[in-house]
């Protein structure tokens, strides 16, 4: 049983996430430059966008602000998630379980493999535990598919994107979060060795509105269903202006220019 399309995950089978994890996975430094980046209600307002499909926090972030906005934001909680002051090999502590992200009011829930770690194994089986819970409880699981570690070189060569999307789908997850692998070609490559798992690109650091809606409107046109995307959109001075062009290049399917157009 796959729990995606009758999720709030999804809207007419495409994906908006916003992620909002920065705080645990990069500190401080992502929210430098941006005044007022750093509260966590700035970004709740923001998913209120009706092309946001869901927010992804931490648990203690949504203890402390997801029930103030319930009724205007769909939760997917992050089930792991590791500071960067860790130096050693990848890996991700599991910080909440499925059970307690239902009790939260969470529709779907994340987690993060970094597959070729030389902790692999043990996140793996963390990932079975979770999904597995999930299945139970009717909601989505999103893979945060990173192929990362010292075996590695290159973490977004096209093989290894498709792999970090095969992976995804042996494993069991609904939606495989990736990154851009750098042409169309290749995020097509990675949406065939997802099979009926959905993938979606993981925004990355800011780039120019351009830049980044021609990376989007290619995973749209390569059959992947959306977008997760953090640093794009809230360390914007204006969200709602790039969601509005988030919005119509992947519900919409229009040009980039169109995009652009209807954001001002």
């Amino acid at each position: 049983m796959q729990p995606f399309d009758d999720s709030p995950l999804a809207r007419d089978g495409k994906v908006l996430i916003l992620a909002y994890d920065h705080g645990l996975e990069h500190g401080p430094v992502d929210f430098e430059g941006l005044e007022g980046s750093e509260d966590p209600a700035r970004t709740f307002e923001a998913a209120t966008h009706p092309a946001v499909t869901s927010l992804a926090v931490q648990k203690g972030v949504a203890e402390s602000y997801y029930p103030s906005y319930e009724e205007n934001v769909d939760l997917l909680l992050k089930l792991n998630g590791t500071s960067n002051l860790w130096m050693g090999e990848p890996d991700s502590a599991v910080n909440c379980s499925v059970e307690y992200a239902a009790e939260l009011g969470a529709s779907s829930v994340g987690f993060t493999l970094y597959g070729g770690s030389n902790h692999e194994i043990e996140m793996a089986e963390e990932f079975r535990e979770a999904q597995e819970a999930a299945r139970t409880h009717d909601l989505p699981v999103v893979m945060w598919s990173y192929p990362r570690g010292q075996g590695l070189k290159n973490d977004t060569a096209p093989d290894t994107i498709a792999y970090a999307a095969r992976q995804a789908l042996e494993l069991g997850a609904d939606v495989a979060k990736v990154k851009y692998p750098g042409s169309k070609a290749a995020m097509e490559h990675a949406v065939s060795m997802a099979g009926r798992t959905r993938v979606v690109m993981s925004g990355g650091s800011k780039t120019t509105d351009r830049e980044f809606l021609e990376s989007v409107k290619n995973v749209i046109d390569a059959g992947g269903v959306g977008l997760a995307v953090g640093r794009n959109v809230w360390q914007r001075e204006d969200p709602t202006r790039i969601l509005d062009a988030l919005e119509a290049v992947i519900f919409d399917e229009t040009s980039v220019d169109e995009a652009l157009a209807r954001a001002e």
